[in-house]
């Protein structure tokens, strides 16, 4: 095997294990052009992705406000993407709404758990 061949394998297995996490994270109405929750964050590769890319000049005027990259005057402008640690805000006790907004079940444990395993296990990238 090639290192290219296990890299994009590698890739493969962590795109299905986000869809997975994805399907699991239950999701709710955010308070329309919130961005109480955002800030810069770090995600993986994989889902760096699929996400646009932003000049240097964004990237650094983002980070010197303390804001995400994508986070646009109406809001997340990649909130159909957004990464793994974005869905988790509001679906568990630990990252609150500060709205109050959440879903009707919370992310139940074992797949909270899943997530931050995910995030743990692979490389990180700042947003």
């Amino acid at each position: 095997m090639t290192a290219f061949t296990g890299k994009t394998l590698a890739m493969s297995c962590n795109s299905q294990k986000i869809r997975d996490l994805r399907r699991q994270i239950p999701s709710f109405e955010c308070v329309p052009g919130c961005h109480d929750c955002c800030g810069p964050v770090t995600t993986s590769s994989e889902e760096m992705a699929r996400l646009p890319r932003n000049t240097a000049a964004e990237q650094e005027a983002a980070l010197n406000e303390l804001n995400c990259v994508h986070l646009g005057p109406n809001g997340c402008t990649v909130y159909e993407e957004r990464p793994l640690i974005c869905r988790l805000f509001g679906t568990t006790p630990t990252l609150p709404c500060p709205n109050g907004r959440r879903p009707d079940v919370l992310i139940h444990p074992a797949v909270e758990k899943q997530v931050h395993e995910y995030i743990a296990s692979t490389r990180q990238v700042l947003v």
